[in-house]
């Protein structure tokens, strides 16, 4: 799952602080405040600062559109002007997750799923979920659908099983579906079973050429499984991260070989099967857009491709555009970006909205995903030899949830940056990272980083008319409209 490379974030200096109020019995209770009055805006302000004073918290303040004009920093939006559609934003539900969401009581694990995954004025509407086909390295253990003794083989796929997944995945994902039936859901693989393989290893090796179309017929009965028990499989990636074989488990497949399989197997075993489901390639690091590339060249294999995914632990976020520009008929999808453990708030928090949230979003990309949704406090489960610093979105300890610096940064784009949005027009301004939308039910959003280490003052203009804000150092801003 996560390249080794990756630079580890240091520990964070988040302080909580708790306060109690003493008095004896004889002495009367304060009289309670009267309810603070909503303040009359036309521009809705969702803030997080960095210190964590506030963490995605509606602001009381009034943002009036008027035609008085200053000398200040102006970020212009124009929704005349559109780019790609958004499908939306979450994260990747692993196995480790769905265990750990199951393991709490049916008040709190619905209480959970609601914050998540309900679409209100109190809950944050996460729209898009990635998940493991088979166990990815965030699994309790290892497994895939159709695990043999060894010398065995099984071509007509008879002893295929979602078995494994009826405990925890399949169940969450059907309590997630009933709070928000539109949610779309991508599958990825971390390996075929070990039959299939040429080290006959969980970890590394390659798929075995014999084998082709029978792992194409594996991962179409899959999408035909998950259908039958009512979760539909929007998306599927050929390979997480197929530079990559030391993770466990995992998978070396390079790009000459993925572009065989959708071509001569995987695309005509969908096509033939009628299946809807979109055949994504790559899903790796943006310092190798030339993978994708090279795998859409071939109009034999692009043909059955939908579009291409990204991870950022080597490369840069504009890598997307190189991509986008070579096929620019094809869509592109952020699906991957860990937080270490122990987190730095501040630093995690600035760069994730930069270039997962901000910069995915700028660069043509239709969702951004961040990595697993929940972890214990120990950060697992995992598998052996699996990622032992990925720090959840949540932090689930027995009955206790933590929300974590993940769960801020998706919520700043999922609660307003419904599926059917469109990207617009918005000005680069120095220091003021910045995206903008406008949303199937004509709302514009945008949001804003300050990326420097001094407050800004600045203007947001729409439609000939500008409103003045501001942000601290390092804080994000959700304006909607």
């Amino acid at each position: 799952m996560i390249a080794t490379t990756f630079r580890a974030f240091v520990l964070s200096a988040a302080v909580s602080l708790a306060c109690k109020s003493n008095h004896t019995a004889d002495e009367k209770d304060p009289v309670p405040n009267p309810p603070k009055q909503e303040i009359k805006s036309d521009v809705e302000l969702w803030l997080t600062n960095t210190d964590q004073s506030s963490l995605f918290k509606k602001q009381n303040t009034s943002l009036m559109f008027g035609t008085v004009t200053n000398t200040g920093t102006t970020i212009d939006v124009d929704d005349s002007q559109t780019f790609q559609e958004i499908d939306g934003f979450g994260y990747t539900l692993t196995g480790g997750s769905a265990i750990l969401i199951n393991s709490l009581s049916e008040s709190a694990k619905t209480a959970l799923l609601k914050d998540l995954f309900l679409h209100d004025e109190n809950n944050i509407g996460v729209s898009y979920l990635r998940i493991s086909v088979g166990a990815s390295d965030l699994s309790e253990s290892v497994f895939t659908y159709n695990d043999l003794p060894a010398g065995e083989t099984d071509l007509e796929l008879k002893k295929f099983t979602l078995e494994k997944e009826q405990k925890d995945l399949i169940p969450v994902l059907k309590r997630i579906i009933t709070l928000f039936p539109e949610i779309k859901i991508m599958g990825s693989p971390w390996t075929p079973p070990t039959w299939m393989k040429t080290n006959n290893n969980s970890v590394g090796g390659s798929l075995k050429s014999e084998y082709y179309d029978v792992y194409a017929r594996y991962l179409a009965k899959y999408v035909q499984e998950m259908a039958k028990e009512g979760i539909i499989i929007d998306a599927l990636t050929v390979q997480n991260e197929p530079l990559h074989p030391g993770n466990n488990p995992s998978l070396l497949m390079l790009a000459t070989e993925q572009k065989d399989f959708v071509k001569n197997h995987l695309g005509p075993v969908f096509k033939a099967l009628h299946l809807k489901t979109k055949i994504i390639v790559y899903d790796h690091n943006a310092d190798n857009p030339q993978y994708p590339i090279d795998i859409l060249n071939d109009p034999g294999a692009k043909k059955y491709i939908d579009g291409s995914a990204f991870h950022l632990y080597n490369g840069s976020i504009n890598a997307l555009s190189t991509v986008h520009n070579a096929h620019p008929d094809k869509n592109l999808y952020f699906t991957e970006q860990w937080v270490g453990a122990p987190s730095n708030f501040a630093g995690d928090f600035k760069w994730h909205m930069e270039n997962v949230i901000i910069g995915s979003m700028n660069n043509w990309s239709k969702v951004a995903l961040e990595w697993n949704l929940a972890a214990d406090a120990n950060q697992k489960p995992h598998t052996p030899g699996g990622c032992t610093l990925c720090l959840g979105a949540l932090t689930i300890n027995g009955s206790t949830v933590t929300k974590n610096v993940a769960y801020y940064i998706i919520a700043h784009a999922s609660k307003f940056v419904r599926p059917g949005s469109r990207r617009i027009y918005s000005s680069t301004v120095n220091n003021l990272q910045n995206v903008a939308f406008k949303t199937p039910d004509g709302k514009k959003v945008i949001i804003v980083l300050n990326k420097s280490t001094v407050a800004q003052s600045f203007n947001l203009k729409y439609n000939g008319k500008q409103v003045t804000t501001s942000l601290n150092a390092g804080s994000t801003g959700t304006y909607v409209w």
